[in-house]
């Protein structure tokens, strides 16, 4: 396969193909929404969902910014579990309340709930990241439970991310590197490709799956 040289990307030695798969997709948007969340060492970040993109953005926030405390959001049991062996402090529901407001939150979910549910959570002035290409129409009337003085009031933000940038991927691929960063990936044979998706949808969710092509 041929390709443009500017967009083609080193792959750095420490990382074998599957690897390296979710890194230039999860981990490289993941990275752009922790740019966007402007979040600062010491400041509280909310992670909602938890799959490839949010384990990826809590291993980065555990280099880049060592005295954040960081809270995850997910309907998964399993997939709390696994945040809190990667060091989130905290693990709830999505529509329980976090211990401690909170300055920034990624969203990953495709539920409209979860924006609503964030809102709530966030200090006045804080922001939340919308991480996910699109937003199911299943739970959209979750907007009309929109209340101006608890989700919006004081200053807080609503951002989208749009698509990743090649600087994106330059970056976020050095930063993990020097992490010598470890995705969590299941493998699954490109004939089994349904079986991943039913996994995906019934939420059985840890870190990345990956299809291989032999």
């Amino acid at each position: 396969m041929k390709v443009a040289e500017g967009f083609a990307y080193h792959i750095p030695h420490f990382f074998n193909d599957s690897e390296a798969a979710p890194l230039l997709c999860a981990g490289a948007i993941g990275y752009r929404s922790l740019r966007l969340s402007g979040l600062k060492d010491g400041q509280n970040l909310g992670l909602t969902g938890f799959g490839a993109s949010g384990h990826l953005v809590l291993k980065m926030v555990k280099h880049q910014y060592p005295n954040t405390k960081v809270f995850v959001f997910a309907r998964s049991v399993k997939e709390r579990e696994f945040s809190g062996k990667l060091g989130a402090v905290w693990s709830g529901d999505i529509e329980e309340d976090s211990p401690e407001k909170l300055d920034c939150i990624i969203d990953t979910t495709p539920a409209w709930l979860s924006v609503i549910e964030s809102l709530k959570n966030l200090e006045p002035g804080g922001r939340l990241v919308i991480n996910a290409i699109g937003k199911e129409e299943a739970d959209k009337e979750s907007l009309l439970g929109l209340d101006y003085p608890v989700h919006l009031w004081l200053e807080k933000e609503i951002k989208s991310v749009a698509n990743i940038c090649r600087k994106d991927v330059s970056e976020f691929l050095a930063l993990a590197a020097e992490m010598r960063i470890k995705p969590e990936i299941q493998e699954f044979a490109l004939e089994d490709a349904n079986e991943a998706l039913v996994e995906l949808k019934t939420r059985r969710i840890r870190g990345a799956k990956v299809l291989k092509i032999d």
